[in-house]
């Protein structure tokens, strides 16, 4: 297995998209920080570029890579190589690779112009959502054989977690401002990784007037502390779920 990891680690670093991803968050992280005058607004700028384009980069990526894969994977099911190896392999080889771009990209100039805990939280929690939407992908990709309908899965996925989840929080707040809904509320901000990752970068930065309403509720009911840890779990989850779904999916299908 390690040997797999290893190939897929050293192909994928060698892929002129990560290594242009990888020089692109650079290149906005260091504007980020060198435009604002205060570390806390250049974590701010650079929130809203990772929560959207690193989940992009990471369900795109890793979709069309398991697609373009099809030969090799069919050459490693041939050897005496369990499907489970092959399959936990090239997640973490595609994993690491994009972990490492966006921790060379937008984790030099977070760890030199905010060597904080919220910084060391944003390179966590952009580690995380990668791996994250990683794990959708291969979700995505093992659905259908067809390699358009597999991207555009994963579009509308992306789409849905990072535009139009925040719409329907809304709708919902709005349709039912007069009922007690808190609890439901925190239920639901579970159902979106992006959403969840937003609400641990500002419950660090303590500015409660930004993190939107499901935010404030979270904060309130649960506290930072508590709040983290049940955050945490949540995203640790939103990486279990949807790997191990495509992992059975993997092992039943005829190739």
């Amino acid at each position: 297995m390690n040997r797999i990891i290893k190939f897929i680690f050293l192909d994928i670093l060698k892929n002129k998209i990560v290594l242009l991803y990888t020089v692109l968050l650079a290149a906005f992280a260091w504007s980020a920080f060198s435009l604002e005058d205060n570390s806390a607004k250049g974590i701010l700028t650079l929130l809203n570029v990772i929560l959207l384009t690193v989940p992009l980069v990471a369900i795109l990526f890793a979709t069309i890579y398991i697609y373009n894969s099809a030969e090799f994977i069919e050459l490693l099911l041939s050897q005496p190589v369990k499907r489970t190896t092959i399959w936990f392999s090239l997640f973490v080889g595609l994993s690491l690779s994009l972990v490492l771009g966006f921790l060379i990209g937008a984790g030099i100039p977070i760890l030199i112009y905010a060597p904080s805990d919220v910084g060391f939280m944003m390179l966590a929690i952009g580690s995380i959502i990668t791996v994250v939407f990683v794990a959708i992908a291969f979700l995505s990709a093992i659905i259908t054989r067809d390699k358009a309908k597999g991207i555009g899965i994963s579009i509308m996925l992306w789409l849905y977690f990072a535009l139009l989840f925040d719409g329907l929080v809304l709708f919902l707040t709005f349709q039912f401002s007069d009922y007690p809904i808190e609890k439901a509320m925190i239920v639901i901000s579970a159902l979106s990784p992006i959403d969840i990752s937003r609400i641990l970068i500002l419950l660090h930065l303590d500015v409660s007037a930004m993190m939107g309403y499901t935010g404030a509720i979270f904060k309130e009911f649960f506290g930072t502390t508590i709040g983290l840890v049940i955050s945490f779990v949540i995203l640790l989850l939103w990486i279990a779920v949807p790997f191990f779904i495509s992992l059975t999916k993997f092992k039943h299908k005829d190739l």
